[in-house]
């Protein structure tokens, strides 16, 4: 499989496949853009907590026809706060890396709304997203999906949702 970004600005044939031992090599090439370095882990340390977390993650690559153009990596039955009573397990978007040259093509929108899909599909009714707030980030991308501030924070991160009734 290619690396190389398509030419067109349309997507062909959008597609979430899982990694393999095929294109493991790929997967770990891709490369946000250098300014969204601090924003985003690498697609290696992603697949390191995969391993580590078994079934609760979902790692997946994106592809664009042959191209790879993106990662994500969902979470299902996660309990963020497990001393406290009554927090809820939750589903959601653990990671999203788009390709430095293939982003603003609706590629990390597909990559959500599969996660959405897979969540839905486990019979989950909402979707949590984590992320590091300020200039230059996410927050404005998953605004515009739906996702919806909690006021929590995980970490340094904020958190989000989005309700999928």
């Amino acid at each position: 499989m290619s690396t190389e970004y398509p030419l067109t600005t349309a997507p062909v044939a959008l597609r979430l496949e899982p990694v393999t031992p095929k294109n493991i090599d790929a997967a770990l090439e891709l490369k946000v853009r250098p300014d969204q370095e601090h924003l985003v882990s690498p697609v290696v340390k992603s697949l390191a907590e995969a391993y580590a977390h078994g079934e609760a993650a979902w790692p997946r690559l994106v592809y664009d026809g042959d191209h790879l153009v993106g990662f994500v990596m969902a979470f299902f039955d996660v309990t963020f706060y497990p001393d406290r009573p009554g927090d809820l397990s939750r589903s959601g978007l653990w990671r999203l890396n788009i390709a430095a040259g293939t982003q603003g093509r609706g590629y990390g929108r597909f990559a959500v709304e599969q996660v959405a899909a897979e969540i839905r599909r486990r019979g989950g009714g909402r979707v949590t997203v984590t992320y590091v707030p300020g200039e230059g980030g996410p927050e404005g991308f998953y605004a515009r999906l739906g996702f919806r501030p909690t006021g929590e924070f995980s970490g340094d991160q904020a958190v989000a949702e989005l309700d999928l009734s």
